[in-house]
């Protein structure tokens, strides 16, 4: 019903015939979860919708997240709740303050990560959208952990197929050195577990569930653990298993982050207005909960 064309030998693909804007029919709203089960990122070009239309879109493959993840939660400029604002733009829509905690901890968006991973249970599907964007830089960038985990060497695979991890935002804020936390938000980021291997559900296929949010792997001294981390982070995230996505404005992105690492790349975010927003599906269960790989 749609058109699909590959962006890479790898995965990812973009989506021609959609408009977003119109309530999807059953049929094909399990033609697009089938074609994320296969390319596990898709672009949706020139989508003009606004945010309870994105996030009705969201709502045909699961359960919107029902918080958002951030400092200063309570200056939301989104009426929709649906919605997290992955902006640099304070609650009146101007430019962050460059010395605003806002602005800090959105760095952390420029680390590779999955979203949500320091949930209990973690996200399913991200669908980002692009309202207004700088002239230059602001490309996202996309990691298929499927592709990374085939290529792993076996004895590797091996010893790490039955770890887990415990992820938390405290965790990937530490590496840029934010710590500037209310006790409020420590509580609510308090690590939680989650396996390093996964089996997807939809393709069978078994990925190396990486983020930026893991702080110890359960077992192993922390230092060990990090450098295994950074080491898996390396090998998942070399060209051959990468696809950078420079935005257009009415761009949707979707993607499945059971399988797949982002981040955000820079660009100018004192002088121009950068206005992206996202809808997050949940998964249906903790990891640990889930099959084993």
């Amino acid at each position: 019903m749609f058109t699909y064309t590959p962006l890479t030998p790898v995965f990812g693909a973009r989506v021609e015939g959609a408009d977003l804007s119109r309530p999807l029919t059953p049929e094909q709203a399990r033609e697009i979860e089938d074609a994320m089960d296969r390319y596990a990122v898709l672009v949706f070009p020139a989508q003009k919708i606004d945010d309870e239309q994105q996030a009705a879109f969201g709502e045909n493959f699961g359960p919107i997240e029902g918080s958002r993840a951030t400092v200063d939660v309570h200056k939301q400029r989104l009426a929709n709740a649906s919605i997290n604002d992955i902006s640099n733009l304070d609650e009146k829509g101007e430019i962050l303050a460059a010395d605003d905690r806002r602005r800090f901890f959105s760095l952390g968006n420029r680390l590779w990560h999955s979203d949500s991973s320091f949930k209990a249970t973690p996200a399913k599907y991200s669908m980002l959208h692009a309202r207004s964007i700088p002239p230059e830089g602001g490309e996202t960038e996309f990691a298929d952990m499927r592709a990374a985990w085939d290529e792993l060497p076996e004895k590797i695979k091996a010893e790490i197929r039955n770890y887990v991890c415990d992820h938390s935002l405290l965790y990937s804020r530490e590496q840029l050195g934010f710590d500037n936390y209310t006790g409020e938000e420590r509580k609510n980021w308090a690590p939680v577990p989650q396996r390093l291997v996964r089996r997807h559900a939809g393709s069978g296929r078994i990925s190396v569930f990486l983020s930026a949010h893991i702080g110890r792997i359960h077992g192993l001294p922390r230092p060990e653990a990090l450098m295994m981390i950074r080491d898996l982070t390396e090998f998942a995230t070399q060209p051959r298993f990468v696809y950078s996505h420079g935005w257009s404005v009415g761009d949707l992105v979707l993607w499945d982050n059971r399988c797949t690492m982002h981040r955000g790349r820079p660009y100018d975010d004192k002088t121009y207005k950068r206005d992206m927003r996202r809808v997050t599906l949940s998964d249906v269960a903790p990891t640990l909960q889930q099959a084993a790989a």
